[in-house]
């Protein structure tokens, strides 16, 4: 059992002939009990401060332990989170690829079918010029012809068509 400043109070020397002095020894035990409350006191301060700082430092500890298991779950969420978006870039990708690949296919088929197009229109140019230049070249024979001058030099006199066309007139 520990010592306390009542118990020094207390205690009680038992007296001899040639002992200390009384008044000496009382003294020294005043001023021991004096350090003895002050150390007390002191060690129970302490103490109080002690449990404080264990209390805050359990508080802090928990705090911690909340905060790693949020930057823990919260790592994880963003690990979930590029995951996802990778996988779904990797779609976007194969989805983009796909239309830019029918997109190609069919420029390329528009593009054959235009060429196509345009052989069938040269070959129906050529066809018309051919065609377009027989019928003038016919058409500069006929010109060139010499029926032409034939009917140039034809006269015929307008008062003899009338006579001629009055008799006719009376035939019928």
């Amino acid at each position: 059992m520990p010592l306390t400043p009542l118990d020094i109070h207390n205690k009680e020397f038992s007296k001899s002939f040639r002992g200390y002095d009384e008044d000496e020894v009382n003294e020294f035990l005043d001023q021991i009990i004096k350090e003895f409350e002050l150390l007390i006191r002191e060690k129970k301060e302490l103490e109080e401060k002690l449990n404080d700082q264990t209390e805050k430092l359990g508080h802090f500890t928990n705090i911690e332990e909340t905060l790693n298991k949020s930057i823990i779950v919260a790592q994880e969420a963003a690990e979930e989170v590029k995951r996802n978006a990778q996988k779904e870039a990797k779609l976007i990708i194969k989805e983009a690829e796909k239309n830019a690949d029918r997109i190609v296919n069919e420029a390329l088929s528009k593009a054959r079918k235009i060429a196509l197009e345009i052989e069938e229109l040269k070959k129906q140019s050529k066809v018309f010029r051919t065609r377009f230049k027989m019928l003038v070249e016919a058409q500069l024979d006929m010109l060139n012809h010499d029926d032409w001058d034939h009917l140039l030099q034809y006269e015929l006199d307008a008062t003899e068509l009338k006579a001629t066309s009055g008799e006719e007139d009376s035939l019928a």
